[in-house]
């Protein structure tokens, strides 16, 4: 542990962002898995889990949590699979 108080408050400041990055990762991740899932079973509302599903890597893109290129890369593919 940091003897530092502004090292101190980086510690808390970091874990409370990995938190918050980990949260919004799993959303993302709960997001595809229940569009893919959807898609292979045919089930009706599976156009509604894409938009949810691009919403969530839009978001993602957003915060900076995946980069802007692989965001449209998995938008692009979920897209293919929808069709």
């Amino acid at each position: 542990m940091p003897q530092i108080k502004s090292a101190i408050k980086r510690v808390k400041t970091q874990d409370a962002a990995r938190k918050r990055n980990a949260a919004q990762m799993n959303k993302l991740r709960t997001a595809v898995k229940q569009f893919k899932t959807a898609q292979a079973a045919g089930a009706d509302n599976a156009s509604e889990l894409h938009v949810a599903a691009a919403r969530a890597i839009d978001k993602a893109a957003s915060k900076g949590l995946i980069h802007k290129n692989k965001a449209s890369r998995d938008k692009s593919r979920l897209a293919k699979l929808a069709k």
